[in-house]
């Protein structure tokens, strides 16, 4: 048997974790009760500098549920970092470890597959969603492009996988030697390399609570994965400018041959619109080399990913 830890980060997640304690601490019992894990496993939820009760909630459950532990981050660092610090904390004391949101969408019940794969000797196990029904046509057309779009990129990633794995103790420990700041745990987890598999299963429709990923912060991290893990595009836009110096000289060569010839029609549209394309081009080009200066700079830096400022639970427990 193996001892677990289920890493929870929690944003501002009152209304869904009572059901969510409910339905975790029932499932730890289930697999307590299977022998697949210890009877001191327990689950773990990150709180990432909620506003509202969340660190309240999660400390009397704490109390009062021996399988229950809470770390509460000084501040806000974002959903990767809050993950990654449940990670950290509990990587010398379990045989592995399972990322879950806190709104409970992705299945639960493939828990227990993970577990078999992992005594089967997979050090990663991703959950992967086999569907996308409960999606809207544009997050859905959205998503899979993106996943498209990181392959074409070069980086590894795990077509229709979030956060939702787990990962062996030497897996963890793997993970801990990546000192990135500019964190993206999908296009990371895959590079480390240990034998992995998947399990599939049907994502559910969020049952209280506001998505924490609106459009606005679905773009941005999909362009931190992007410049993250590929200098792609800065080849592609090294690319379009030499197609365009190319177009310019042809276009030079028919002016050229209009004067020779006496065709010339005066005008200024296509000077404009030239002008404009060529310009909104290169400052596109100047803020994507801005954007990898940038991450340069936050590396660089090197400020800590997140500060503990609290524990509560048993936490005595340390890997051999």
């Amino acid at each position: 048997m193996i001892r677990l830890a289920i890493v929870v980060p929690c944003y501002n997640e009152q209304e869904v974790l009572p059901d969510t304690n409910k339905q975790l601490t029932g499932l730890i019992m289930e697999l307590k009760a299977a022998k697949q894990i210890t009877e001191d496993s327990f689950i773990l939820y990150v709180d990432d500098g909620s506003r509202d009760d969340t660190w309240k909630i999660i400390d009397e459950f704490a109390k009062k549920e021996s399988c229950v532990q809470g770390l509460k981050l000084a501040g806000n660092v974002g959903h990767q970092n809050a993950l990654l610090a449940g990670l950290m904390t509990v990587k010398d004391e379990v045989d592995a470890a399972i990322s879950i949101d806190a709104d409970l969408q992705d299945d639960i019940a493939v828990m227990s597959d993970m577990v078999t794969k992992l005594e089967e000797g997979c050090d990663i196990v991703y959950g992967v969603r086999s569907a996308r029904k409960t999606d809207t046509f544009f997050k859905r057309f959205t998503a899979e492009s993106f996943y498209k779009l990181m392959k074409v990129m070069g980086a590894k990633s795990i077509y229709n996988h979030a956060d939702y794995r787990l990962m062996s103790a030497r897996a963890i420990d793997g993970l801990s030697q990546f000192k990135e700041r500019n964190l993206f745990l999908r296009g990371i987890v895959p590079t480390i390399g240990y034998k992995s598999d998947c399990v599939y299963y049907e994502r559910k429709e969020r049952t209280a609570g506001e998505s924490k990923y609106p459009l606005r912060k679905m773009l941005a991290f999909a362009f931190d994965g992007i410049t993250s893990f590929s200098i792609k595009p800065m080849s592609y836009i090294m690319g379009i400018g030499v197609f365009l110096i190319i177009c310019a000289v042809a276009f030079a060569i028919y002016a050229f041959h209009s004067y020779l010839t006496g065709n010339v029609v005066s005008g200024w549209t296509s000077i404009v619109l030239s002008l404009w394309f060529i310009g909104g081009l290169v400052l596109f080009s100047i803020g994507m080399v801005g954007q990898y200066i940038g991450k340069i700079y936050m590396e660089v830096k090197e400020r800590p990913r997140y500060i503990v400022e609290a524990r509560v639970g048993d936490s005595s427990y340390k890997r051999a």
